[in-house]
């Protein structure tokens, strides 16, 4: 898809006409005014008193339009897309756009000031609550989970990208761990924390619940994740923060023999089977059947 537009001073000079192509560009920007990005980023990140230029929310804008529209993140690319579309962005966007908006300096800066964990974790409380009442949610389960991605990237001493155990089995590349925390069951992200890769899970969860409390800004949520949110530092974080956790637990943290105890009474018949059905339609029924316990008859 692209766009014309003329331009003539006076009758008697010859008109100008010039095509840019826009894809999808302006449907990127749209989505990016509906979600607020530009002024919350602005609010939380001010720029320096001698700056000139698009500020740090326009510029964020520009950048992730351009991520979105190339799949490309390199910062050297995106004065290059954007000088032979200046006509469509400054249609888009309103203020007057110029390259050296979207040079390497400028997306530096960027980066720079969404590095500040405090600066972002308000800037991320404030961009999500927009969404939620778009969709009527009232928070009270978020589930967590974490990936890893590793790629060819430059090690550093105190990078996020270090070589190390690798869970995908490639210990010869460098690799990042992220873990996202989304609401349940619209699965809409509220938090995303990032560490090395070849670290455990553990130490990113406390984080991620404390930036959760921050961003919805109430207690008493039901995290819920896979075994490795068992572990006794996060169920001591949850519980200071009056929370309550669901997730299956390790034989680190319930050994055979106490899990015997514990359904010893079950086997016995002194205690009934609390049964729960598969709200799915279609289900089998005796594959819906499922004890408390997480055992079946």
């Amino acid at each position: 898809m692209g766009c014309q537009w003329e331009r003539a001073s006076a009758m008697t000079e010859p008109l100008i006409r010039a095509t840019a192509r826009v894809d999808e560009m302006p449907l990127f920007l749209a989505q990016l005014e509906r979600m607020g990005l530009q002024p919350v980023l602005d609010e939380y990140c001010p720029p320096h008193g001698n700056g000139v230029g698009l500020s740090l929310g326009w510029v964020s804008g520009l950048w992730l339009t351009h991520l979105l529209s190339e799949g490309d993140h390199r910062l050297n690319h995106v004065a290059p897309w954007a000088t032979p579309r200046l006509h469509p962005l400054r249609t888009c966007t309103g203020p007057l756009v110029h390259p050296l908006d979207v040079g390497d300096d400028r997306l530096a800066t960027v980066l720079e000031a969404l590095s500040d964990e405090r600066r972002w974790s308000a800037c991320e409380g404030a961009l999500h609550q927009p969404g939620r009442r778009v969709y009527d949610r009232e928070p009270a389960c978020v589930r967590r989970d974490s990936t890893t991605a590793n790629g060819h990237w430059t090690v550093t001493e105190d990078g996020w990208c270090p070589f190390g155990p690798s869970q995908d089995h490639r210990p010869d590349l460098p690799q990042v761990k992220v873990m996202v925390s989304a609401l349940d069951p619209l699965g809409m992200p509220v938090a995303t924390d990032g560490g090395p890769g070849q670290r455990a899970d553990d130490p990113l969860s406390g984080p991620a619940i404390t930036r959760v409390r921050a961003g919805l800004g109430r207690r008493g949520l039901l995290s819920g994740g896979d075994g490795q949110r068992s572990a006794l530092e996060t169920r001591a974080v949850l519980h200071a923060g009056g929370d309550n956790s669901w997730c299956p637990w390790s034989e680190s943290h319930l050994p055979p023999t106490v899990l015997a105890d514990d359904l010893a009474p079950v086997w016995t018949g002194e205690q009934a089977w609390t049964v729960r059905h598969r709200s799915t339609p279609g289900a089998h029924p005796s594959a819906s059947r499922r004890a408390l316990s997480g055992w079946s008859p």
